[in-house]
């Protein structure tokens, strides 16, 4: 036992300095061990249990010598169990310390993640830059208010339509008289006062042609 723990507390200490996962596994080789002793040591016991209980009555001296060599398997069962608990503890122990030094690398390198994307930024860095960015929406909208005012063609003048409007309307009135002779009372009412440039009193002349007009259509009549 003593080689055993000898080489347990010099190499196995020196592994578990330099690297957590090989003292780990060393401990639970030495475990395993120590398990396989604590089975071998309770079968020795119930061995001589039994020959102590079947010599109690036959052979006095035989089952005294078999309760004394129960009594040092028992001492040495309660050592191993000791030793099993303590690596069981160590075990443990360096598991959640691996554990807790594995979690701060980890931390430590996503702060460092952090530290990268952040780089030079900071809060007063982002409120300049979004003051930069509402001012350059504001410029854009305001380009594209000024686009949208451009005049991109010739504005067409109302009093300018209303006169050619007036002008198409005179044309389809001479064409009706040019095929009836005579000239209708709706189109003598849409009829602007004046078109053209044209004076007022150019309405008196169409009525008097619309009553040559109807004075020809009676003598035709009375003719036939």
């Amino acid at each position: 036992m003593s080689g055993v723990w000898g080489w347990f507390g010099g190499g196995a200490a020196a592994k578990q300095k330099n690297n957590p996962k090989n003292a780990i596994l060393a401990l639970r080789s030495q475990l395993e061990m120590l398990q396989k002793r604590e089975k071998h040591l309770q079968n020795q016991i119930d061995e001589q249990d039994g020959l102590a209980r079947k010599n109690v009555n036959t052979n006095k001296t035989a089952a005294k010598s078999a309760l004394r060599r129960k009594k040092q398997h028992e001492h040495s069962l309660d050592q191993t169990l000791g030793q099993i608990g303590t690596l069981e503890q160590q075990i443990n122990a360096i598991e959640s310390a691996n554990i807790n030094r594995e979690t701060l690398a980890a931390m430590e390198r996503a702060g460092e993640a952090m530290k990268q994307i952040h780089g030079k930024l900071t809060p007063e860095k982002v409120d300049e830059t979004m003051a930069k960015l509402q001012e350059q929406n504001a410029l854009s909208e305001e380009i594209v208010d000024a686009m949208n005012s451009i005049n991109l063609g010739n504005q067409v003048d109302e009093v300018d339509l209303e006169e050619e409007l007036d002008a198409l309307r005179q044309e389809e009135l001479d064409q009706k008289m040019l095929e009836t002779g005579s000239v209708p009372v709706d189109a003598i009412q849409r009829l602007p006062a004046v078109a053209n440039g044209e004076p007022k009193g150019k309405a008196p002349a169409i009525e008097e042609d619309d009553e040559e007009a109807e004075l020809r259509k009676l003598q035709a009549e009375m003719a036939m």
